[in-house]
């Protein structure tokens, strides 16, 4: 979630919005009705998030999700 402050009340609720930033939500502040920075959790060089690490790199078969045959009992898929 992204909320948009005007610096004036960012100058004054600055520790608000830092514990704000630390829960994961994003700050844009504004100048008048133009965005002009983010206030946003510190993250330590060098320590990716792990969603979308894999991006590009992992292929799902278009079968994926099809009962493999003779497993039916164990998911409850209907049997013919």
């Amino acid at each position: 979630m992204s909320d948009a402050v005007a610096i004036g009340e960012a100058k004054t609720t600055l520790s608000k919005l830092v514990e704000r930033a630390e829960k994961g939500e994003e700050i844009v502040i504004r100048r008048g009705d133009k965005p002009v920075a983010k206030l946003v959790r510190y993250r330590e060089p060098g320590r990716r998030s792990l969603l979308g690490a894999l991006e590009g790199r992992i292929r799902i078969g278009s079968d994926f999700d099809e009962p493999v045959p003779g497993f039916e009992s164990y998911v409850g898929v209907p049997t013919d």
